[in-house]
């Protein structure tokens, strides 16, 4: 896999992952935790993501 195509499936997880907080944040009665966890993911992958790009 290539760097390029590697840095556009990072990308696409962390926009998955944008999504899928905002709806658990709409969400009535969502679990903290899990929105929190979704999040430290997204960061994880942000990191990479600048790592990669440098």
């Amino acid at each position: 896999m290539s760097l390029g195509s590697h840095l556009q499936e990072l990308k696409k997880k962390h926009a998955s992952l944008s999504e899928k907080v905002e709806q658990a944040q709409r969400s009535p009665g969502i679990d903290d935790l899990a929105v929190r966890e979704l999040k430290k993911e997204k960061l994880r992958l942000k990191e990479e993501i600048a790592r990669l790009n440098n």
